[in-house]
């Protein structure tokens, strides 16, 4: 299960990258469908869902395979009598929550893994590890390579997960049960991409197909004829 947040608020610690490359917003698309096409190549994975407030991020990651699970606004206990809707301080893990649930009534005898739609260098060979190391717990969880953060949460079926993304997210996951799991400290799953020296390190590392052809045709430079 993947969130999505879609372009228009998507990244904005990329904001500072120089004009020589894409847009937040498509860099953001780009590395979300890196990061379901690396899952949906996984023999160990029976389906991707992506959940998603965005039309328009919807369409191409629907186009590559995954289910869409549309974001719905989060009502409070107290205002659900109304039917007004409220804020949720929390919309990130709410919208998690969501696609959890969907995958659970569709898929209630298989386990389930949350990942981060950032994760541009992921590789089929570090998903498939990653499953198979997450068998030996009723709960886990990839830590960032910071080693503060939540890249990846997971849960075998029957298990209860609640999401608690966010900062200090890995230390909140490892409260409620997750066990970290011992992965290379370079292993494609734990690099995910918040800052411009982040996206530095995964292009020199090896990006995906869909991140790999925006930042070419981001920095090709015209010809003569073009000029």
């Amino acid at each position: 299960m993947v969130p999505v947040k879609g372009s228009a608020s998507a990244k904005s610690r990329l904001s500072a990258l120089p004009e020589t490359f894409p847009a937040r917003g498509e860099l953001a698309e780009a590395f979300a469908l890196d990061t379901v096409a690396a899952l949906l190549a996984a023999e160990m994975v029976q389906e991707v869902f992506v959940v998603t407030a965005d039309p328009a991020a919807a369409a191409p990651l629907k186009a590559l395979g995954a289910q869409i699970v549309p974001e719905v606004p989060h009502t409070s206990a107290s205002d659900a009598g109304t039917g007004a809707c409220v804020a949720t301080r929390d919309p990130l893990n709410a919208a998690i929550a969501e696609g959890i649930r969907v995958a659970h009534e569709q898929y209630p005898l298989c386990s389930v893994a949350v990942l981060t739609g950032d994760l541009p260098a992921l590789t089929v060979a570090d998903v498939e590890s990653t499953l198979t190391a997450a068998t030996a717990h009723d709960l886990a969880m990839v830590a960032d390579e910071e080693g503060t953060g939540t890249t990846t949460l997971l849960a075998r079926a029957g298990i209860t997960l609640t999401p608690r993304f966010g900062p200090g997210s890995r230390a909140a996951h490892e409260t409620a049960g997750h066990v970290p799991l011992d992965l290379p400290a370079t292993a494609s799953i734990r690099r995910d991409v918040d800052t411009v020296d982040n996206l530095a390190e995964v292009l020199r590392r090896g990006v995906g197909a869909h991140t790999s052809a925006l930042i070419a045709r981001s920095q090709q430079v015209p010809g003569p004829e073009g000029r």
